[in-house]
């Protein structure tokens, strides 16, 4: 089992930036996948991207971010982040983290992100 808690979210204007956290209870971070997804008002969630177990080498993002959004761990202090550039309104949503480990799922509670001026 394992808590995860996202923070960083907040109000900015379009082409700012933002850096999610989420904050993972248990000495087993490493051993996680981790991904980062977002829910748009009045629509579904929606994959953004992810970053693989142990030192993290390997991201992959949804099209939409690539070239903005950033993923990366630091294992030491059992957190992943979301570094977020350029944003754009349509960028706007609950963004929600995700650990996965042979099949388990477990999410945080989500952290609102909206771009507008």
């Amino acid at each position: 089992q394992v808590q995860l808690v996202e923070s960083g979210g907040g109000l900015v204007q379009p082409g700012g930036s933002l850096r999610l956290s989420c904050a993972a209870s248990g000495s087993l971070f490493s051993i996680f996948h981790m991904g980062w997804y977002r829910q748009p008002p009045g629509s579904g969630r929606e994959w953004v991207g992810t970053i693989s177990d142990g030192d993290g080498d390997i991201t992959r993002y949804v099209d939409s971010v690539k070239g903005r959004f950033t993923i990366s761990r630091d294992n030491a202090k059992r957190t992943v982040y979301l570094q977020m550039n350029s944003l754009k309104p349509e960028d706007t949503a609950v963004y929600f983290c995700q650990a996965r480990f042979q099949g388990a799922e477990f999410w945080g509670q989500g952290t609102q992100v909206t771009v507008s001026s």
